[in-house]
């Protein structure tokens, strides 16, 4: 065999030994709760190889609850995780807006799944209709809401037409605030799906803005892949994060644990032929995966007595942001924000506060743009965030 044929071979076997397939994706875990949503553009796109890899897909995933939009026949859809050991999916029979759920019926209990904001006056803000599933995980309940808004629009929100794409996206957002303010305000309620619009736009035309808002009650969990590396979003064809997780503050503490994650999940990159081949024959979106993981087994011995989570959103930020904490038991409370050489740049809180929610917004304006650090201190607790300035 000549020297050059057999380097050729060597580079062969090898990348037939290194290149990643859809079998070695992974994400779920036996002691954490993991929930993902992800629009399969109008199911089977491709015929049998669709069902074919979405099927390995979520084998390999491993995730206790997916959320699903666009499934188009539901037939060939029910009869996929039919053959998926472990797995079985709901869709709604009231009317069919393509949402769907999959989950591990021996981890999740089923308490009701119904539709919200189905009847003709809420067809503009929600053309599908948001599908409910109220569910209980390890003995405790939670509210899923699966979602698939409007799309399109230019950018812009007009407050003078209600058929402006994000005016109607506004409205859905508004609602579905409403709904949980008022039927689950002391539940764990996780808002996820193809919402169709990005994060980062300014206040005026931000169709999140009543939620970004209340930064005591509500946390986009995706906020940081919203404003990290395009590589990460969940849109390439039209590079752009729309596909979002957002939880309400009972879930602040158990996601600021370093057991929980969400990351968008990068399923091109285990396709030989790329994002054009999952393209073809998946999916124009990736989904966005949370995984809640609870105290670990080393971190028994610590009880948290004071302080039950400190949020920075938005982070990053530019001229200001809001820090919103709880405080379990009253006492008194220091907030001190520190630049990265260890210079004291303002104390935020100093003095008592009682039990509850508490947010207060700081003004950077006229500092320098890096990494600041956010001290919160109430008697023998401390908790430590990062905090990033932007031009």
């Amino acid at each position: 065999m000549s020297k050059w044929l057999s380097v050729l071979l060597y580079i062969c076997l090898s990348f037939s030994v290194y290149a990643q397939t859809l079998e070695d994706l992974s994400f779920g875990t036996d002691s954490a709760f993991e929930v993902m949503t992800w629009n399969i553009e109008w199911f089977p796109k491709n015929g049998q190889a669709t069902v074919d890899s979405v099927s390995t897909i979520i084998q390999a995933l491993d995730i206790d609850l997916l959320a699903v939009q666009e499934i188009d026949d539901t037939t060939v859809f029910a009869e996929m995780i039919d053959g998926i050991a472990g797995y079985e999916c709901y869709f709604q029979s009231f009317w069919f807006g393509g949402l769907a759920y999959i989950y591990k019926p021996d981890v999740i209990e089923i308490n009701d799944i119904y539709e919200i904001y189905y009847e003709e006056e809420y067809w503009r803000p929600f053309p599908r209709s948001p599908l409910v599933m109220d569910m209980t995980y390890n003995g405790d309940d939670y509210f899923i809401i699966n979602n698939h808004l409007k799309a399109m629009g230019d950018g812009y929100l007009d407050p003078n037409d209600e058929w402006d794409e994000e005016h109607r996206r506004f409205d859905a957002c508004s609602l579905l605030k409403e709904y949980i303010d008022l039927q689950l305000p002391d539940e764990n309620v996780i808002v996820l799906g193809d919402l169709n619009d990005i994060l980062t736009d300014l206040p005026p035309d931000n169709v999140f803005q009543t939620i970004l808002d209340d930064s005591i009650n509500y946390l986009f969990a995706d906020m940081g892949i919203a404003t990290g590396s395009s590589s990460g979003w969940s849109y390439p064809y039209w590079p752009s994060h729309i596909d979002h997780i957002f939880i309400t503050n009972e879930l602040f503490n158990v996601f600021d644990n370093p057991n929980s994650h969400i990351q968008t999940i990068e399923i091109d990159d285990y396709m030989q032929g790329g994002f054009d081949e999952y393209y073809e024959y998946i999916s124009d979106h990736r989904p966005v995966a949370l995984r809640l993981g609870w105290t670990s087994a080393s971190d028994d011995c610590v009880t948290v007595t004071h302080i039950s989570f400190m949020i920075i959103c938005p982070n990053p930020f530019s001229l200001s942001t809001d820090v919103a904490y709880g405080i379990i038991n009253p006492g008194f409370v220091k907030l001190d924000l520190y630049s990265i050489d260890g210079r004291l740049v303002e104390t935020l809180v100093d003095g008592y506060r009682a039990t509850g929610n508490h947010r207060i917004g700081w003004d950077a304006s006229g500092l320098e743009s890096g990494l600041y650090f956010g001290i919160l201190t109430s008697n023998n607790q401390t908790i430590t965030r990062k905090l990033v300035l932007m031009e």
